[in-house]
């Protein structure tokens, strides 16, 4: 068998996960959470791996929000921070900018960070609107990178188009560094990848096809064109909304070993032991043969 073979025969869901064929994903050296890549266009560098903060993130409000709190997320932030991990996931759905700010106010320099938000504007005022509360929020004067959220029409690059413009306008300001898409369904992906404005996409990818927009070997081909295009690709539901946590060697080898389609990934901790075995966990899985 070879990895296109184990995509052409392997089962959907977590069986597919099942005798995981370790070898055919193996690298040859370590890849770790801390590696520094460069997203899209830009170049924004990043940790390869992003705190999430939404693992199940909707009405202002996650699972690390109810959890931990705004001192507690805080603190999670800056372990990272302090374990190399500079990368960091929130949301104006997650309701995480405030914990966000709590945590930069803990002495980290800001240019040490990348901050990744998204928005559901879809207007030029609400997105004017957006990018100053944003801000406020997180007590920054500019992001790294913002998203427009969960996108699931095919023309979502027509409905959306006014907050894209100020996107753009922002980006030649320096109030952000870079924009794009998080994609929810695969029409809205194959939009990402013919759009020129998208510079950064968020895709659901795994190799179980859990919570994803089609099977794996789909998906990961409109992401090799997004990456032919020169976008940056930051895969999510890596361990499939937390339904493949069981498989956590596979989830992530399988990710770690799609190097040159997907540069980030992001994965949301509930703890600062969970983050940190999850730190520890990547290099051996990454080279498991």
């Amino acid at each position: 068998m070879n990895r296109r073979d184990f995509f052409l025969r392997g089962t959907v869901g977590i069986a597919a996960l099942h005798n995981f064929p370790h070898h055919l994903f193996a690298a040859e050296k370590p890849k770790a959470a801390t590696d520094r890549v460069k997203l899209g266009p830009r170049g924004v560098e990043v940790s390869r791996l992003a705190m999430g903060t939404g693992t199940n993130g909707v009405g202002g409000s996650s699972n690390q929000t109810k959890k931990l709190g705004v001192r507690g997320l805080a603190d999670l932030y800056k372990f990272g921070y302090d374990n190399g991990v500079t990368f960091w996931d929130t949301a104006d759905q997650y309701g995480t900018h405030p914990h966000l700010k709590a945590a930069l106010a803990q002495g980290m320099p800001r240019e040490k960070v990348a901050i990744m938000s998204k928005t559901s504007a879809s207007t030029a005022a609400q997105m004017r609107a957006d990018l100053d509360r944003f801000r406020r929020e997180m007590g920054t004067d500019y992001i790294d990178i913002v998203l427009l959220h969960c996108m699931l029409d095919a023309d979502w690059n027509k409905k959306k188009q006014g907050a894209m413009e100020v996107l753009s306008e922002a980006r030649e300001k320096g109030i952000i560094r870079t924009h794009g898409t998080s994609c929810h369904t695969l029409e809205a992906l194959k939009t990402a990848a013919a759009e020129p404005w998208v510079e950064v996409d968020l895709a659901r990818i795994n190799a179980a096809q859990v919570a994803m927009d089609a099977a794996p070997r789909i998906v990961l081909g409109i992401l090799k064109e997004m990456k032919a295009k020169g976008k940056g690709v930051i895969g999510m539901k890596i361990f499939g909304a937390g339904r493949l946590r069981s498989k956590p060697d596979e989830c992530l080898q399988f990710t770690l070993a799609q190097e040159g389609i997907v540069d980030a990934f992001t994965i949301g901790a509930e703890s600062q032991t969970e983050l940190g075995d999850l730190i520890k966990k990547i290099p051996t899985a990454s080279v498991r043969g």
